[in-house]
């Protein structure tokens, strides 16, 4: 049995939101564009893959961190001066929190987790 979390962030500044190594930041530029890179990441490996291999000892990084979640799902909308991002995961946030900062740096703030 899977615990389902909805996660709801709010992205303060889109047109800024980066992460600090080019090679994983998302290069996006709408709400849309952010939801769907963060959703690729959450379902698939590709993103924790490309982070690993530029770690000094990769074979020395936790490989729970690559955990995925196929059935993963990520929306945004704008909403006044920022942006609300909703996820629906079965993935803890100890998974989320690293590929939200590779994407997009410090830009979120997790606002609530319910469960889904």
């Amino acid at each position: 049995m899977s615990n389902r979390n909805h996660y709801y962030l709010s992205v303060g500044d889109i047109r800024h939101a980066r992460g600090a190594d080019p090679a994983l930041a998302w290069q996006g530029s709408s709400p849309d564009d952010l939801a769907a890179a963060l959703q690729e990441s959450l379902r698939g490996t590709g993103l924790f893959e490309r982070w690993r291999a530029m770690q000094p000892d990769p074979e020395e990084v936790d490989m729970s961190l690559a955990a995925t979640d196929p059935q993963a799902t990520a929306s945004a909308r704008v909403a006044d001066l920022h942006v609300d991002l909703d996820v629906v995961t079965d993935l803890p946030m100890r998974v989320v929190r690293p590929r939200l900062n590779w994407l997009i740096g410090s830009s979120w703030q997790l606002r609530d987790m319910r469960a889904a």
